[in-house]
């Protein structure tokens, strides 16, 4: 008997916000392709808790032809892609005034280019299709600017501007873009940062329970499904009320 589970392909999967989306979509009845670039061994272990529900693939963000061959890999193994989800990122703090031209080149290729050829790459199988929905996870850097994330934020920032764009490109055949932009989350990504400006960051939150990876997982998850079929274009933010 054919799989009828629909495909979700999500770059950096494998920990933090990533890893809590594909276990969320996994748990909704997706099969789930997700990327890792470093720690071969957290992939396996993630896709062996989820048995046939999950299934890992090798991705860097500054390998400018790796997504057209990831999407067509995922899509003979798996099926075809119905969501994809661009969560994958790399953040490297640093002044502007002292901030290189290749480091600068290197963190809008990663976050926003990746996204772009990601996009890019699964654009055309959805067209033909005359279905999809994609949502990019950006950051509140990109609307609440932080000294030392000049590139980082101008890429995330980027990022909410190819989604509302995006989303007029391609509307008309049935795919629809979103973003999300998670609050301030635990995970390895911001694990260097010392505690008083983690308590500096977080004390804008209305919330005391702050934010978790699963609950910004529940917003990709709702965002990719039929409940938000006329949403499009749109910037969700799961914050705990630190924007408010």
């Amino acid at each position: 008997m054919s799989d009828t589970r629909r495909v979700a392909l999500v770059t950096g999967g494998s920990r933090g916000i990533g890893r809590a989306i594909v276990r969320a979509l996994a748990g909704e009845g997706w099969r789930v392709a997700f990327t890792w670039r470093e720690r071969e061994d957290e992939a396996q272990r993630l896709a062996g808790e989820l048995g046939d529900a999950a299934r890992p693939f090798r991705l860097d963000l500054l390998d400018r032809a790796r997504p057209g061959s990831l999407v067509v890999e995922v899509e003979d193994q798996l099926g075809p892609i119905a969501g994809l989800v661009n969560n994958a990122g790399v953040r490297r703090d640093g002044l502007l005034a002292a901030l290189p031209d290749d480091a600068w080149d290197a963190m809008l290729d990663a976050n926003l280019g990746g996204a772009f050829r990601c996009c890019r790459a699964a654009i055309p199988r959805m067209l033909r299709r005359r279905a999809g929905s994609i949502v990019n996870v950006s950051s509140l850097t990109a609307v609440h600017g932080l000294a030392g994330q000049t590139a980082y934020g101008a890429a995330k920032a980027g990022i909410l501007g190819l989604t509302r764009s995006l989303a007029r490109e391609i509307g008309s055949r049935g795919i629809r873009v979103n973003a999300v932009i998670p609050g301030f989350v635990p995970t390895d990504m911001v694990a260097d940062l010392p505690p008083e400006k983690v308590t500096a960051l977080r004390a804008a939150e209305a919330l005391p329970g702050g934010v978790t990876a699963a609950s910004v997982a529940d917003a990709v998850a709702f965002l990719l499904s039929d409940r938000a079929a006329s949403i499009t274009g749109q910037t969700l933010v799961v914050d705990a009320g630190m924007t408010a």
